[in-house]
């Protein structure tokens, strides 16, 4: 073969490969979520906190009084209220089968106490004997874990509800702990107490063990969410306390995930595929974006809004969820609006076509026929 017919050869090979390529990369659909009807409350109008393979999506909004809060449920980006019987609530997770955690304030007990939505019909979860508790996470199984105050109020404790039991999780010895997540195991992540409640450390709750998962060199981490292969994510601070990082567990391997150039980021949500949402502060720590880590890649999620979306004053400041197919959720916020806070949702619009397979398969072949071929020339 002549060298001129080998250089059309691989200039169409790598072609085939660049086109691939491309096509590969996710092609994100931003859709503001709007609220219940209000337009402020303590700060944020909406904010998505969880969302499950079905693209249903679970948070809390204004109301329409625009002195309270409800938990709220986007189902085909509709906001739905799924009630309380207080003033306030806030859905802080949703399962496959659409339960919904979270907590309530009831009037019953002048306190707010965690609480599972099944079909819109709430259910108090009580507490450890003291006042207050919250929800944070359910699994498939309906397992909900969240935090308690014991008895007296004495305490914080991380707290594991299985339909009508609860469960103390204990501490690392000392005073408060508590549960943020909960994968289809049924192990806990979340965090607890150091020596003298000087500051907390990631913690793991694995049956009735519990595992200090350390830091990054600094004197505090956060565990926030845990996958089905038990990966953690959170946050940790680094030596001396210079900086907090978005970190991940993977047994007993702690990997910094690095910032977008601020000294401030964390994660907040992992899926079965390692894929991990947060956010960062920017290059000095001048913004909030929110932010997502593919392996070793860091991304800021502004990157995937296309141009009229950005220019019309949409920033997404912070990702809570993300679920198995990549879809993301969290708030976001539009100074030419006079929005502090919007629930958002990135999802999916395009993956890889038929073609463009072809297309890098064709590549990958003319690479191979023309190492084969210039193998059997040099022979020659």
């Amino acid at each position: 073969m002549k060298k001129n017919t080998l250089k059309i050869v691989l200039a169409i090979a790598i072609s085939g490969l660049a086109l691939s390529a491309n096509a590969a990369l996710p092609s994100y659909t931003f859709t503001d979520l709007g609220t219940l009807g209000g337009t402020y409350s303590i700060g944020y109008e909406s904010t998505a906190y969880g969302i499950n393979t079905s693209g249903q999506v679970a948070g809390y909004s204004s109301t329409s009084s625009k002195t309270t809060y409800g938990a709220a449920l986007w189902n085909d980006t509709k906001a739905i209220s799924i009630g309380s019987w207080g003033s306030t609530s806030v859905a802080t997770a949703i399962n496959d089968s659409g339960q919904v955690a979270g907590y309530a304030y009831s009037y019953r007990y002048s306190a707010l106490h965690a609480t599972v939505w099944n079909n819109y019909t709430a259910t108090d979860l009580g507490t450890l004997g003291g006042t207050n508790s919250w929800a944070t996470a359910i699994n498939a199984s309906g397992q909900v874990v969240g935090g308690s105050y014991t008895a007296g109020n004495v305490a914080e404790h991380a707290t594991l509800w299985n339909g009508t039991k609860i469960t103390d999780l204990g501490t690392l010895g000392l005073t408060n702990s508590w549960a943020t997540a909960i994968n289809e195991s049924g192990q806990v992540a979340g965090y607890a107490n150091t020596t003298g409640n000087a500051a907390s450390h990631a913690t793991l709750w694995n049956g009735t063990v519990l595992t200090d998962l350390g830091t990054l060199g600094g004197s505090f981490s956060y565990a926030n969410a845990i996958n089905t292969s038990g990966q953690i994510v959170g946050h940790s601070s680094t030596a001396g306390d210079a900086a907090v990082h978005a970190t991940l567990w993977n047994g007993t391997v702690l990997t910094d995930l690095g910032t977008l150039g601020g000294t401030f980021s964390a994660a907040n949500a992992i899926n079965a595929s390692g894929q991990v949402a947060g956010f960062s502060k920017t290059t000095g720590d001048v913004d909030r974006h929110a932010t997502l880590w593919n392996g070793s890649v860091l991304t800021d999620l502004n990157s995937f809004l296309d141009a009229s979306t950005a220019s019309a004053g949409w920033v997404l400041n912070e990702a809570y969820g993300i679920n198995d197919n990549g879809w993301i959720v969290g708030y976001a916020s539009n100074s030419l609006l006079g929005i502090n806070s919007h629930a958002f949702l990135m999802s999916i619009a395009a993956v890889p076509e038929p073609d463009s397979y072809a297309m890098m398969l064709m590549g990958l072949g003319l690479i191979g026929f023309v190492a084969r071929r210039r193998k059997s020339t040099a022979s020659n």
